[in-house]
This record gives structure tokens, C-alpha cells and sequence, in this order.
């Protein structure tokens, strides 16, 4: 695991590479701590509050721990028509979270998403990288069996 100084070193600690940055902290931790931003902060030489802007912009970053899988629903329109909601209630309800939230054996963190691009497949749930589609509630015991 790489520290920030490593990270801002390695992209020669300009600011136009603060993008970069965190996303090669959130790879190695999962998230962003907040000692790490303000690492980058100091080394970089920017403002914390310009850190947390990018880091709260993008719904990539992450300022709080999350679940070794994730879970995006996608609620784009066909997905929505197709029963992405019943999907997310059916999740909610199996994992015993809400939206937003990670599981207590921190396995899986729950967002919605407005659309993952593939609408001909409605329902779809993006788990990490790996595209799900046409799924029915009954489908998600097995799709979730594969991400321990």
C-alpha cells in the first residue's frame, strides 16, 4: 500500500494530477482518509477544501469506508421501468442496509446510479466492473454468491 507522500511524489506532486491522485489513494485504501488529503494537500501545496470539492464532485471518490464489493442499481429509465426499484428494495431488505450504506462484515457498499449505459440488458446492477442485466429479484441470491 502506497503512502500519499509516494502517490503525490510519483505524479510529480503537481496539481493538475490531483485527479490522479485520488484515485490512486482510493484504490489502495478503499477511500480517501482524511489524513491522507491532508498529506496531499501539504505536499501538492492546494487547499484541503480544494480536495474535498473534487472528492465530493465525483461520485468515484469516496470520504468513508466502503464494502470490499460494490453495488451500483442502475435507476436510468429503461432500468427503472424494467423494476430497478424492486431490485434495490430486495437488496436493501437481504443486506440489511440502505442505499449509500456498507454491510456490517463490510462486503458490500449499496449506491443507485442514474445510468450505466447499457439499456437494452434493463434491469441492471453493476457489481464492481461486472455488468448484470434482464435480472429479476430472484436472480440476486446467485449473482451475490460470487462476490465473497
Amino acid at each position: 500500500m502506497d503512502s500519499a507522500q509516494q502517490i503525490a511524489k510519483k505524479y510529480g506532486k503537481k496539481e493538475s494530477a490531483l485527479i490522479a491522485i485520488l484515485q490512486d489513494i482510493q484504490k489502495s485504501k478503499g477511500y480517501l482518509p482524511k489524513d491522507d488529503l491532508l498529506v496531499i494537500a501539504k505536499e501538492v501545496g492546494v487547499p484541503l477544501s480544494r480536495l474535498y470539492a473534487l472528492a465530493t464532485f465525483y461520485k468515484a471518490f469516496s470520504l468513508v469506508p466502503r464494502g470490499r464489493h460494490t453495488i451500483s442499481v442502475c435507476t436510468g429509465t429503461a432500468c427503472h421501468v424494467r423494476g430497478a426499484e424492486k431490485l434495490m428494495d430486495k437488496l436493501e431488505r437481504d443486506l440489511e442496509i440502505k442505499e449509500g450504506e456498507t454491510t456490517q462484515d463490510d462486503r458490500f457498499t449499496l449506491e443507485a446510479v442514474r445510468c450505466v449505459g447499457c439499456c437494452g440488458l434493463a434491469p441492471v446492477i453493476v457489481i464492481d466492473e461486472n455488468f448484470h442485466g434482464k435480472l429479476a429479484q430472484k436472480d440476486l441470491d446467485k449473482v451475490l454468491k460470487n462476490y465473497k
